[in-house]
Order: C-alpha cells, then sequence, then structure tokens
C-alpha cells in the first residue's frame, strides 16, 4: 500500500518533467523534427541524437548554443526559459540540409 501510495504522489511530477524534454535527430545530414514548438517561459531539455555516419555541429546564435555531436552520439541541452518567437538552428557541417527553428508559443 505505501508502494502505490508513493507512486501516486511522484506521478505527477514524471509528467510535469515529460512536456520539457525533446528530442531532434540528426537522420541523413537532416534535423527531424526541422519545427519544434514548445511553450515559453519554461526551461527545456533538447537531447539531440545524430543517426549519421558523420560528427555535426549543432550551432545557434539565436539561443547562444553551439554543440559538437560524435557520430552515433547524443547531447543534452538545457536551454529556457524562452520568450515567445522563432530561434533558427543548424549544422555547421551541413548548412544547406540542416537547418530547423524552435518555435516558442
Amino acid at each position: 500500500m505505501k508502494k502505490f501510495f508513493l507512486i501516486t504522489l511522484l506521478f505527477p511530477f514524471a509528467v510535469l518533467a515529460a512536456d520539457t524534454d525533446y528530442t531532434l535527430v540528426i537522420k541523413d545530414h537532416r534535423f527531424q523534427p526541422n519545427e519544434l514548438t514548445v511553450p515559453s517561459g519554461k526551461k527545456l531539455t533538447l537531447l539531440i541524437e545524430n543517426q549519421d555516419a558523420t560528427p555535426e555541429e549543432f550551432e545557434s546564435h539565436a539561443l547562444n548554443r553551439e554543440k559538437m555531436i560524435a557520430a552515433g552520439g547524443s547531447v543534452k541541452l538545457y536551454i529556457g526559459p524562452l520568450d515567445s518567437g522563432s530561434y533558427t538552428f543548424g549544422g555547421e557541417f551541413h548548412e544547406a540540409t540542416a537547418k530547423g527553428t524552435i518555435i516558442v508559443r
């Protein structure tokens, strides 16, 4: 009974944490999704997974972030809280295809 009660108490926090975690995948030198909508005024965790056989550098002047991601690797970025608006990002090594936008509402 105690375990059930504890799980019941902690469950709402797990749901809240899931609302601020987002994933971007780099595949074929493109970000998927290339447009991500997130809530304004909240801190976010952005997991970037590189499924390509080559490294990529996530770069965003708008978010003030730059991070190297090894081939087959992943990184976590902590951003925000952000004001409403659009924040562009891209891959420095494949600028023609690796582009995206975070839309904050």
